[in-house]
């Protein structure tokens, strides 16, 4: 009889392979009842990774929205899943251990039967502690192989790496070939290794198909034993995302494989559901180059899921360095040029910070790097000037132990700067905090939640809960998407209409917020703000005294991003007044999902703060102003 293939569906990841969001709740319920109908999938992936800070992010209530969308798959015996980054949990930095043991507690309250746990770095330190947390909390633990090609990301190192995970308690082993660069027979043979030694652990294969070597890839590891395949559909399928179900069934049925039959009613549901959520809001984010293969990403190896975000921060990227450009009256350069420029620089970059597999946080980490060397070698200024402090821990051994050695440039550098590197288990660095999250939510009066699950989101999200719990993130949203939608439909009448800022009123749940939308550059005089805010309430600030700030040195943001006074809620913000040394951290402009702190050059007071946390500020603006 022929060997049985499982199919699962990454709907999630197929909307973070796109672009910036995922369909809203009350879409999920809609696709939940026809995915089920199209009787193919064994399995799906309902949420993990950047799914519930992305809810955040439009004002919805992540639990809320995987109780919903898992509920109909496990009503119907499929197999629920999510992606989790084990130190980091659900975002881009380390967990506290208790937030990390509360979290497979709720996820498995919520509906969700099966984690997927890697490490960016794959140490193993960081995933064993959630096999253990996992099935503990009644879940399936898969642990994730994050594959990449390197001198030292060899057959022998990734089946070494599944041994010591299946004799450590993983249930299951996921190859995780998140750049889709994973070579077929080399995925063919590590999958043979594992099946040689352990014939009764299921294994899940998944990849992009960005690079095109994905259908290959597939056929491959099914001919060594793999169990499971993740696979994408139209519209969301191929370019950045993933290979198509209807191809990868075609292929494995004419191979001899057994197969799930297709409803394609059902199928043709689903794919127009798709369709609809993208013409609804979705499709503003997401680039039509993402629907495209690109081999030139064999190279520099950076991940599908990545890749979706990376062609709408590069719009963001482009107009400030044409900025920058035109300023200094230099040739102004496209987005083809920097893409070039970019590919170029992570290949440089990536072996000297020690070759870090780029998956999720550190394929944004190298990309970041790269971008930031990028921009500053345009400028006429030198490499490695802007590392955010994330990328700083990933180096000084913060995060995980990194696979390669890091070049001695990049070693001297730490030390000018007065950095020590790390050698200890990285869950050493982040003590527990559930009681200090579960405090402040007390002095709020917010509730815990069902299962500790709003306890839980805040403390895996604290930024990200609270402008979700003001309305804060709901009015930018909305803010935005009538700006993305006003600019497809606005006729172009004259120069002065369409560079001329817009004021809209946006309700929130009954509150209402006055935004204003202009593009980079223009001349906000009040920035966004709700309407009737008292002026002394938190998120607004305080207006210097004139006097005070006669002698005040502007304090310039080094790039475009949002401005921050703290990046976590158990820093202590700065105010007008307050003194600080050389070398302390003044305030963060988040960019590409890091925190860049801007440290004092010097000893002084903070004299007036022009712009409120979350702002979005561009380079050159004043961020503070010291005397």
């Amino acid at each position: 009889m022929s060997r049985e293939i499982k199919f699962s569906l990454l709907y999630r990841d197929m909307w973070q392979s796109a672009g910036k969001y995922v369909p809203r709740v009350d879409q999920l319920e809609r696709v939940a009842p026809e995915i089920v109908k199209m009787g193919c999938f064994a399995r799906v992936e309902t949420n993990g990774g950047g799914f519930e800070q992305v809810n955040l992010l439009f004002g919805e209530n992540p639990n809320t929205a995987v109780r919903k969308w898992t509920q109909p798959f496990n009503d119907a015996g499929i197999q629920t899943h999510m992606l989790d980054r084990g130190l980091n949990g659900l975002r881009m930095s380390p967990v506290p251990t208790d937030v990390r043991k509360l979290f497979y507690k709720v996820k498995k309250a919520q509906g969700t039967d099966i984690a997927r746990t890697f490490c960016g770095l794959n140490d193993k330190r960081n995933i064993i502690p959630s096999i253990k947390y996992a099935k503990a909390a009644g879940m399936i633990s898969q642990a994730a192989l994050s594959i990449t090609v390197s001198p030292i990301h060899t057959v022998e190192y990734y089946t070494d790496m599944a041994y010591e995970l299946i004799e450590a308690g993983a249930d299951e082993i996921c190859i995780k070939d998140m750049a889709g660069i994973g070579r077929p027979v080399s995925l063919g043979e590590i999958v043979a290794n594992i099946k040689k030694k352990y014939p009764e652990i299921p294994i899940q294969y998944h990849s992009h198909a960005g690079t095109g070597f994905s259908v290959a890839s597939i056929l491959e590891v099914c001919k060594a034993g793999a169990d499971f395949i993740d696979v994408g559909m139209e519209p969301l399928s191929w370019g950045t995302g993933h290979a198509d179900l209807l191809t990868v069934q075609a292929m494995l049925k004419d191979a001899g494989f057994k197969v799930p039959e297709i409803n394609m009613e059902a199928y043709m549901k689903v794919r127009a559901l798709t369709q609809e959520f993208m013409d609804d809001f979705l499709g503003y984010y997401i680039s039509p180059r993402n629907r495209l293969m690109n081999s030139l990403l064999i190279g520099p190896g950076l991940p599908g899921g990545m890749m979706g975000s990376l062609m709408a921060d590069l719009e963001t990227n482009i107009e400030s360095i044409n900025r920058y450009m035109e300023k200094n009256n230099k040739p102004k350069i496209s987005q083809d040029d920097l893409l070039i420029k970019l590919f170029d620089e992570v290949a440089y970059v990536w072996p000297r910070l020690g070759y870090p597999p780029l998956v999720t946080p550190f394929s944004q980490y190298v990309k970041n790097v790269a971008l930031m060397n990028v921009m500053q070698l345009l400028k006429g200024k030198e490499r490695w000037s802007m590392i955010a402090d994330d990328v700083w821990d990933m180096i000084l051994g913060k995060a995980g132990r990194l696979p390669g050695k890091l070049d001695p440039i990049i070693i001297q550098l730490a030390k000018e700067q007065g950095r020590e590197f790390f050698e200890g288990d990285p869950q050493s660095v982040y003590p527990d905090a559930l009681e200090d999250y579960k405090q402040k939510m007390k002095d709020k009066g917010w509730e815990l939640g069902p299962d500790e699950e709003e306890l839980f989101e805040y403390a895996m999200h604290p930024a990200q809960y609270e402008a979700y719990k003001s309305g804060k993130a709901k009015a930018d949203f909305e803010a935005d998407i009538a700006k993305r939608k006003e600019k497809e439909t606005m006729p172009i009448t004259s120069a002065a209409e369409v560079i001329a800022p817009q004021t809209l009123t946006v309700d929130v749940n009954g509150e209402k917020f006055r935004v204003t939308i202009a593009p980079p550059g223009a001349d906000i005089p009040n920035g966004n703000q709700r309407i009737g805010t008292p002026a002394e309430s938190p998120g607004t600030v305080t207006a210097p005294d004139p006097v005070a700030d006669g002698n005040a040195e502007d304090i310039e943001s080094p790039l475009e991003g949002k401005f921050f006074l703290t990046k976590t809620p158990s820093e202590t913000p700065l105010k007008v007044g307050d003194s600080f040394k050389k070398g302390d951290t003044l305030c963060y402009v988040e960019a590409m999902k890091t925190y860049n702190a801007i440290l004092a050059t010097r000893d002084g007071v903070i004299v007036a703060i022009p712009v409120n946390s979350g702002e979005t500020v561009y380079e050159d603006d004043v961020i503070l102003k010291i005397r």
